[in-house]
């Protein structure tokens, strides 16, 4: 039995705000470009106006290999946090940039935390999909309150770091969701931070074998029936 699924990355500095480093853009993106090359899958970036400026030949390698660019802001900064002007500043300030290397139709609000009351600028910006809520977090409150005409939300269905468990855990885990399945990592998790200082969560199974274990969760995925396709394809959902 088919069923819908999308492969998202969230594009940003190094394991946010605990590191200002890129070693994610410069190392993890191409390995993990790699990987999805290799298997034909096309995949969603949510990409902050930052990492963008910072790195265009990256930029342009994924809209030319035919992945959909999405938007992350522009600092990677909590919306949360913000008011309305603020908010409204940070999400210009990235579609100006982004939009220069091609069409930006879906969000991802940096940390899954987007509030309700922001949702109405998505649609004056263009957005038309938000992917800033997760089915695997209870109780938040930005998820309550109605969504304006025209945006739809699909939320990401685990945290990334569940991709890189031993796939024992991993399997079962994945065979329980529900579709759609939206998955997300970090380039930034392509990359060996095992001996850092970070904390467990944020540095176990990183490099290598962060790639090996996105590998082999994508091809059980499609074995069990997943079609991968970026998160533009859910624009007619309404789940």
């Amino acid at each position: 039995m088919h069923f819908p699924a999308a492969f998202s990355v969230d594009v940003e500095q190094d394991c946010p705000p605990y590191l200002d480093t890129c070693r994610g853009m410069e190392t993890g993106m191409p390995r993990l470009l790699d990987l999805l090359g290799e298997l034909e899958l096309k995949a969603t970036f949510f990409t902050t106006g930052e990492m963008a400026r910072r790195f265009p030949r990256v930029i342009e390698r994924l809209v030319a290999e035919g992945h959909e660019l999405g938007c992350h802001g522009d600092q990677h900064r909590d919306f949360t946090t913000l008011d309305q002007a603020a908010a409204e500043a940070e999400l210009g300030a990235a579609l100006a940039t982004l939009r220069a290397f091609g069409p930006v139709e879906s969000f991802r609000a940096p940390y899954l935390r987007f509030p309700v009351t922001f949702l109405p600028l998505l649609v004056c910006h263009g957005l038309r999909l938000d992917s800033s809520l997760a089915r695997y977090k209870s109780g938040a409150n930005h998820r309550a309150g109605p969504v304006p005409a025209g945006l739809v939300r699909v939320p990401a269905s685990m945290t990334s770091s569940v991709l890189r468990l031993p796939r024992w855990i991993r399997a079962p885990w994945l065979a329980r969701l529900r579709p759609p399945v939206v998955l997300f990592v970090h380039p930034w998790e392509a990359v060996d931070f095992r001996r850092s200082s970070l904390r467990w969560d944020c540095r176990f199974r990183t490099g290598v074998p962060a790639l090996a274990c996105w590998r082999s969760a994508l091809l059980d995925l499609r074995a069990a029936g997943a079609d991968f396709a970026p998160l533009r394809q859910f624009l007619s959902f309404r789940g």
